[in-house]
């Protein structure tokens, strides 16, 4: 294995980490300091779905960094970005549209993240795939 690759799976790894501790604490602050706003403006649903998504692609992420230690091909590291793009903006806009009701407008951006996701999904298989 080669350094790029490795320094391009820790990379990855130590991001997927960040972004998970995220998601527990913020999923946490929902479900108990955030919970009575939430459901007072309709949005606890909202926030649980953009906690979920968080996991999930927190997870794939790690999957992502564990394949890029076995596969040395820039796809993992395009399909990390867009994993990390895709919460960014799915997650993250939603997160805005809970916490800012008056960013609603920001909610635009939602698609885009979900976009993300597929493409991230992809072209982790067509990285895998190339090998």
């Amino acid at each position: 294995m080669s350094d790029s690759v490795n320094k391009d799976a820790k990379r990855t790894l130590i991001v997927a980490s960040v972004f998970g501790a995220l998601a527990v604490g913020i999923g946490a602050f929902g479900a108990h300091s955030l919970k009575a706003h939430l459901l007072e403006i309709g949005r606890f649903d909202t926030f649980e779905t953009a906690v979920r998504y968080h996991f999930y692609h927190t997870f794939a992420l790690l999957v992502v960094g564990l394949l890029q230690l076995r596969f040395n091909n820039k796809y993992l590291s395009w399909s990390a970005t867009c994993f990390l793009a895709g919460i960014l903006l799915f997650s993250g806009s939603l997160y805005t549209l809970c916490l800012a009701p008056s960013l609603a407008y920001l909610g635009i951006i939602t698609p885009f993240g979900g976009l993300f996701f597929i493409a991230g999904w992809l072209i982790t298989a067509f990285g895998v795939s190339r090998q």
